[in-house]
């Protein structure tokens, strides 16, 4: 049951794969470097203009080697870093955490939260806020906090002119008070905003995928509607030639078996061909006929019975809970007979359906005793178009597709695992699946 490789589909991307660009992080390194720079010429711009426009005595020297320190690390980072690249969760909260140390060094040599430019100290943090997690956003909140502490009480005295202003204590609690409500508000505010943003966004990119999947299905079933047409001709020259063959060839030949063979397969494709181009209306009102969901399950498997892999139904019946009986839908039928095909393809000896069920839900367990299925695939199992037998040009990968995107149209989910073998594990809560009569009588 490893035969199904993985292809991304173009245009969209798995729930999966969405977590993962998430965990690799929304801020861009060349955003970061550029939101630094401008910090930085406007630190150089406002000390020196403070310097020699207003014409307070700052301490020059260390006021520039704290604007230094940012510049240095900038460049760094652009050395080390394509721009396009993206910041980790921790990396970005490393440099943002660097950036509020660098301010609060260069508020303490300018008057602590006396200097009006206190109020940077809530940059940081609410770039933190927008793209960072709730807890890198908490710890940046909490130095930002810190740090604002140790300005109230330890700072380089602002040199105002003409003298010294000292403002009272009550003020300078007032301000301290002010900035850390405004630091702990504003992330709050802003982090639970961008989150929400965040879900919408992740919730169109899944609403996409799924709308590109039924594209495709239905894709498929034009498809198949094609293929039952173009392929009627050819198959019946296969059956003529095969039965001609045959008349030709004595029982003790040694391909007498191989043209046995033909002429079965052809009938089962003519069969199948048939079964593809029958309209509903045709078919006596047979895909709404209730039957036993163990009943379903093992008519969905008749056709991937074989001589060298035996195939076991089992039913963990609950004595509390009476057996589903649910709708003979064709789709369901399709799908679950394709992955116990897909399951008797590469088991050794075995192949066992489990179908257990209570009131709240159902469960089929399709396992196998083979290889299991590949790592590099196993992650990402569902995807069209791709298949572990590559070389082999008849398999196009899209067995468990279809099964998969049918039955999870029914309510199902799917878990793919390995354990002694290959696994499928899929289930429906039961209301859903007894109701699919109603599901379909709509959309039909």
């Amino acid at each position: 049951m490893s035969t199904i490789e993985q292809h991304q589909p173009l245009g969209a991307l798995s729930s999966r794969r969405l977590s993962a660009i998430a965990r690799m992080g929304r801020l861009r390194v060349g955003t970061l470097i550029l939101i630094r720079w401008i910090a930085t010429g406007g630190q150089a711009v406002a000390v020196l203009a403070v310097e020699f426009g207003i014409g307070f005595d700052l301490p020059l020297a260390a006021c520039f080697t704290a604007i230094a320190a940012t510049a240095a690390s900038n460049a760094w980072l652009a050395r080390r870093r394509a721009p396009r690249a993206r910041l980790g969760n921790q990396e970005a909260a490393i440099f943002l955490g660097f950036d509020l140390v660098q301010l609060t060094v260069l508020l303490f040599l300018t008057g602590g939260v006396h200097n009006p430019f206190v109020i940077l100290m809530l940059g940081p943090v609410t770039v933190s806020a927008t793209i960072l997690s709730r807890a890198a956003t908490a710890i940046l909140v909490g130095l930002a906090i810190a740090c604002i502490t140790v300005l109230a009480f330890w700072h380089l005295p602002l040199p105002w002119s003409p003298g010294e202003f000292i403002q009272p204590a009550p003020y300078v609690l007032g301000i301290w008070t002010a900035l850390s409500v405004s630091t702990v508000f504003i992330s709050t505010y802003v982090w639970s905003v961008a989150e929400e943003a965040r879900r919408m966004s992740e919730a169109l990119a899944e609403a996409r995928q799924a709308l590109l999947r039924e594209q495709r299905f239905t894709a498929l079933g034009g498809l198949a509607a094609a293929a039952a047409h173009e392929l009627g001709s050819p198959l019946a020259t296969i059956a003529v030639v095969a039965k001609e063959l045959s008349r030709n060839v004595s029982n003790d030949s040694p391909i007498a078996e191989d043209i046995e063979l033909l002429l079965s397969q052809s009938a089962r494709c003519r069969d199948i061909l048939a079964e593809l181009a029958r309209r509903p209306e045709e078919m006596g009102g047979m895909p709404f006929e209730r039957m036993p969901l163990g009943a379903l399950v093992e008519e969905a498997a008749e056709h991937a019975k074989t001589d060298q892999v035996a195939l076991s139904f089992v039913r963990d019946a609950d004595a509390d809970a009476p057996e589903p009986q649910v709708v003979r839908s064709p789709d369901v039928l399709l799908a679950l007979g394709t992955l116990v095909q897909n399951a008797t393809q590469f088991a050794r000896t075995m192949v066992e359906v489990r179908t257990s069920w209570t009131y709240p839900e159902v469960q089929i367990v399709i396992s196998d005793d083979g290889p299991g299925f590949a790592p590099d695939v196993l992650a990402a199992l569902g995807e069209p178009y791709v298949s572990s037998r590559a070389g082999e040009e008849e398999h196009m990968g899209l067995g468990v597709f279809i099964a998969q995107t049918v039955l999870e149209r029914t309510g199902a989910t799917l878990n793919f695992r390995n354990s002694d073998g290959a696994e499928v594990v899929i289930r429906w809560p039961r209301a859903m699946l007894e109701a699919i009569e109603e599901t379909e009588s709509g959309d039909r």
